[in-house]
């Protein structure tokens, strides 16, 4: 089965590079930066020059793109490639309406379609130990399973197309909320001269505590925003559960007040950051 990977960012990249350690046949690999596709050829990847010559070769497409739009144009691209013997498996995290209409115009050209967004970070990814999340019929998930074991030890069927991604939404907006949580309480505590070290250990003996305390303590005392998950990326998921919530008529408040603390942070210039860097937006 020859698998194809489409997108090779800071998630694609690695996410891809274990698939080319683990499987036992051909990967074919795309992105729209040359030196990306180069660096995988290096690491026995096969290099393709578009994402249609990819989708033509391949069994098995994984896309792994930014935003709705980029999906909608990676698979407006791929459309004339796919026929029955195609399994198209988008990891991206977008809109769940514009996963459900993708699935249906793969479906119409005779492939299957299961959406299978990731949580936990960069990291992670490197390490394989992703977690997934896969909307689609249970019969395609069964198929796609051991491929998406190559990235990740934790994968759960949510239900059918879109459902990976709704749950990957809410997902995010919960760790978005706690974030807020700690950056607000934590400056409070600095306020009246608890240390950063001090705060966490003194989260850690009851309820509050938390990964995202636990993982990023030392990086905000040091002030080392170095990315492992942006906060253009935590933005738009916090804007995909804001307009998710309209439309089922609910109102989110508190992810309401999240969105507007992400907007500061993409005003300020910090959309390439790592997300912990919204303690600072935070504190002024």
């Amino acid at each position: 089965m020859k698998i194809g990977f489409i997108g090779l960012g800071i998630m694609g990249e690695p996410m891809c590079e274990n698939i080319i350690k683990k499987h036992d046949d051909t990967v074919y690999v795309y992105d729209v930066v040359e030196e990306k596709v180069q660096q995988l050829v290096k690491k026995d990847a096969v290099g393709c020059k578009d994402a249609v010559e990819l989708a033509g070769k391949s069994d098995v497409i994984i896309s792994m793109v930014p935003k709705s739009e980029h999906v909608r144009a990676v698979y407006q691209q791929i459309l004339p490639a796919l026929d029955k013997t195609k399994i198209c498996i988008d990891m991206s995290t977008i809109d769940p309406a514009v996963s459900i209409e993708v699935a249906g115009q793969v479906k119409a050209m005779g492939a299957q379609f299961a959406d299978a967004p990731v949580v936990k970070s960069q990291p992670a990814a490197v390490a394989g130990k992703l977690g997934i999340y896969v909307g689609g019929e249970s019969e395609v998930y069964e198929q796609v399973k051991p491929i998406l074991s190559y990235m990740g030890e934790n994968i759960i069927h949510m239900g059918g197309n879109g459902k990976g991604l709704v749950m990957k939404i809410c997902h995010n907006a919960l760790v978005s909320q706690i974030q807020n949580g700690v950056n607000e309480t934590l400056h409070l505590a600095q306020l009246n001269g608890i240390s950063i070290q001090e705060f966490a250990t003194a989260i850690s003996y009851g309820g509050g505590q938390n990964f995202y305390l636990d993982s990023k303590k030392d990086v905000i005392e040091r002030k080392d925003y170095q990315t492992a998950f942006s906060v253009e990326n935590m933005a738009k998921d916090v804007g995909i559960c804001v307009n998710l919530a309209k439309e089922c008529g609910f109102s989110m408040p508190g992810e309401s007040n999240v969105a507007a603390v992400y907007d500061k942070a993409m005003q300020q210039g910090y959309g390439g950051k790592d997300f912990s860097i919204t303690y600072e937006t935070v504190g002024e």
